[in-house]
């Protein structure tokens, strides 16, 4: 006696196996948009332990002098190191200065001192860090905006010199 065998059945069993086992493979994997998004709370954590922290490099990739053109600065040796206990300058200056700087002898922001004021507040959108340095020959009003995103915006206001701002981003401080 012959049995029929019924090809119908057969094939939705197999099917409904294959989609079930495909369903569960693209359940598992991670979709771009997620992998995004993880990557980007990892550099948040990353940004506010270096906030909190208050040792870092500002690295300027622009410059705004007062009342002139947005500059691009492609030299990478420009940095500002910040320390809570030391705030090194090392960025470009275009802009005019006042009393105190002699015509064509000083070559940028270039300073170095122990902060009088070091204070981080935290915003909606970014930190906000307020430094006051006496330097030398000037004093300083420091003030960097760090975007969660690592992004940061410097102005600095000087006694003998016009405002100035960089946009940046900060990083860890590199050890040597």
């Amino acid at each position: 006696m012959k049995t029929k065998f019924n090809y119908s059945l057969v094939s939705f069993i197999m099917l409904t196996f294959i989609s079930f086992s495909f369903t569960n493979a693209i359940a598992q994997e991670k979709s771009k948009k997620q992998l995004k998004e993880e990557a980007k709370l990892e550099k948040q954590k990353q940004i506010a332990t270096l906030v909190a922290s208050k040792e870092f490099v500002f690295y300027p990739q622009s410059v705004s002098p007062q009342g002139a053109r947005t500059i691009n600065i492609t030299d990478v040796s420009y940095t500002m190191e910040l320390h809570p206990d030391l705030i090194k300058s090392y960025l470009p200056f275009f802009g005019r200065a006042y009393s105190g700087v002699g015509y064509g002898g000083d070559n940028g922001m270039k300073f170095e001192g122990k902060p009088t004021v070091y204070t981080v507040e935290k915003t909606k959108k970014s930190y906000l860090i307020k430094v006051e340095v006496r330097g030398e020959r000037d004093s300083y009003n420091i003030m960097l905006s760090v975007y969660f995103e690592g992004n940061a915006y410097l102005s600095i206001n000087s006694n003998n010199r016009s405002s100035i701002s960089y946009n940046g981003n900060i990083k860890a401080i590199q050890k040597k």
